[in-house]
């Protein structure tokens, strides 16, 4: 007689509670204690004080240029990117694999080196500074010089969200709609937007959150003038530096809620976008 033997699954990785111990613990050392610490100093101001300190002109007017210019370069983004990605995934010319290689130097550059190098570009002397100073765009030293540094810092992650939609992309489809008599305008509304919309819509979201906490690369080219071009991460920075230490957590609770409450409404936008594709297939 035989006895049957358990048939025990073996799995590369430990066990449930083994990896969610491993998991809960790493965010919270990571995530969770720091978040924690920045609200418990933030609560020493009291609710009134907080609301001073986050309704002041000054701070209001660093949140409104900082996430303004991270929403306005994640845009520009959204558009160009996705056409960088388009020409690099449906054309074959020289040198494409030096400019697909080159999408990623945003990634690798240091923020600093990124920001002098726009800055010297499109300063009053610069190279393209030089040649939009006669007719009046000032770049340098201006909010528009923000928004630029954003969208530079955010270009690669549209590309690279879009750019795996666009290479598995059935080509047949497009073929399909153009001898059923659609114009391209058509086919790209109807066949290629609803395929590549979850990936724009990611890369809006990453593109947004890495230019609304953006740093090195905009304190350059900004100028840093209070209620015109200041950002609200170089306001923390001299809050600290002034030993305004609840201050400068106040401010930072408010870009965290409110980059909170903009990228639950791109996460909602991703998931209507989704249930409408299930509900089209």
């Amino acid at each position: 007689m035989t006895v049957p033997q358990k048939s025990a699954r073996r799995h590369t990785m430990p066990g449930f509670g083994l990896t969610m111990g491993y998991t809960v613990a790493y965010l919270g050392l990571i995530v969770l204690i720091p978040l924690a610490g920045l609200f418990f100093k933030t609560a020493g101001l009291g609710l009134e004080g907080f609301w001073r300190v986050v309704t002041s002109p000054r701070v209001l007017a660093a949140l409104r240029l900082s996430f303004g210019a991270a929403l306005a370069g994640a845009f520009i983004n959204v558009i160009f990117g996705s056409l960088v990605a388009w020409v690099l995934v449906r054309y074959r010319f020289p040198a494409r694999r030096i400019f697909d290689a080159a999408i990623d130097l945003p990634f690798a550059l240091p923020t600093a080196v990124a920001g002098i190098a726009l800055t010297a570009l499109y300063a009053p002397n610069g190279w393209i500074g030089r040649l939009l100073e006669p007719h009046g765009i000032k770049v340098a030293y201006t909010p528009l010089g923000v928004i630029i540094a954003c969208a530079f810092v955010g270009l690669p992650f549209v590309v690279r969200s879009v750019q795996p939609l666009l290479e598995e992309a059935e080509r047949e489809l497009e073929e399909a709609a153009a001898s059923l008599g659609a114009s391209r305008l058509q086919t790209v509304l109807r066949v290629l937007l609803p395929t590549v919309l979850p990936g724009m819509l990611a890369g809006f979201a990453l593109a947004f959150a890495r230019a609304a906490g953006e740093y090195g690369s905009i304190i350059f080219i900004a100028g840093n003038k209070p209620l015109v071009s200041e950002i609200a991460p170089l306001l923390i920075t001299i809050k600290l530096e002034e030993y305004d230490y609840a201050g400068a957590t106040a401010v930072a609770v408010a870009m965290l809620l409110l980059s909170l409450l903009l990228l639950l409404a791109i996460n909602g936008l991703q998931v209507w976008s989704a249930g409408r594709q299930r509900r089209v297939a």
